[in-house]
């Protein structure tokens, strides 16, 4: 039986990793080193962009959303230069995919707001 492909989840994957490098004291306290959770969100966010890559929407709590947008293939023409109106080659350009980041509304409204400003 195959193995069955979870979706990526950026909270899951960095409460595990928080889950793997903290500690308890003595006193009951749970203890994380600095480097740890910046290598811990590091990783997290590297994966969430592999997994973007692979054709999932990724989805950042916050700040926003990651997908592969795909690009279409554009044929070789022929235009004028809008600033000597000389006629120049536009080269071809090959299919390609690329990355695409959206923004939730609660993001750009906080951005309009000049409050904030």
């Amino acid at each position: 039986m195959a193995k069955k492909k979870t979706k990526y989840s950026f909270i899951n994957d960095f409460h595990a990793h928080v889950l793997k490098t903290a500690s308890v004291t003595r006193k009951g306290e749970i203890r994380i080193k600095r480097t740890d959770l910046k290598n811990a969100l590091e990783t997290c966010l590297t994966n969430g962009a592999k997994a973007a890559a692979g054709g999932e929407r990724v989805r950042f709590p916050v700040i926003g959303t990651l997908i592969r947008k795909e690009v279409k293939a554009r044929k070789a023409g022929k235009g004028v230069n809008p600033f000597t109106g000389e006629p120049m080659e536009i080269k071809a350009r090959p299919a390609t995919k690329k990355p695409r980041w959206s923004f939730p509304r609660s993001l750009k409204e906080t951005f309009a707001n000049k409050k904030f400003w």
